[in-house]
């Protein structure tokens, strides 16, 4: 790969194919690729950005939520999550969703990243957090369409939990990943 070369994808034209607000849209694009072929019917999803939270309580437990995903269709263990709405800041969203998803709030934030669904496609960036310090702080307050039943338990079950494919949702994995990272780093700098 030559850095000096310009490696982006010109949309020559874009057109809605669906849209379905606030969930998704597809787009119909005409794509000029950097060596000047173009491909005519690439597909691209808008999606809402969403936020994940692992949120690690005084005890050193993960805060997690069991319910049914349609989508993988199956109950899988789940971190608090929902989108962003418009306006709103992540790290925001993150704090409105531990609390109304788990009745939780938490004393120390830190942002694990941010990173798209899909490389090609889009739909949507996720923000992941960790929220350290996290207690109740109320009754949950969640609109989730399945019933939730809500646990804590320590961050190498629900990475076990992950690798035999009970966390089911690639972004709660992903921060999961990152939080224990994170988590192992500070310990081993003495934080």
């Amino acid at each position: 790969m030559k850095p000096s070369t310009d490696l982006r994808w010109k949309v020559r034209s874009r057109q809605s194919e669906m849209r379905r607000q606030p969930w998704l849209e597809v787009f119909k694009e005409t794509i000029e690729l950097p060596d000047g072929r173009t491909v005519d019917d690439f597909y691209s999803i808008d999606m809402q950005d969403f936020v994940v939270v692992v949120a690690v309580t005084s005890a050193n437990e993960v805060v997690v939520e069991s319910l049914y995903r349609h989508g993988a269709g199956m109950v899988t263990y789940s971190m608090p999550a929902g989108y962003v709405q418009p306006g709103e800041k992540p790290l925001d969203a993150a704090k409105r969703e531990l609390r109304e998803e788990t009745g939780y709030e938490a004393s120390n934030w830190r942002r694990l990243g941010r990173f798209i669904v899909d490389g090609n496609r889009g739909c949507g960036w996720c923000s992941c957090f960790l929220a350290e310090g996290a207690s109740v702080a109320g009754m949950p307050q969640s609109d989730d369409f399945a019933e939730v039943d809500l646990a804590t338990m320590p961050l190498a079950d629900l990475l076990d939990l992950s690798a035999s494919g009970k966390v089911a949702e690639l972004a709660s994995v992903a921060a999961l990943g990152l939080a224990a990272v994170r988590l192992a780093t500070a310990g081993a700098n003495g934080h």
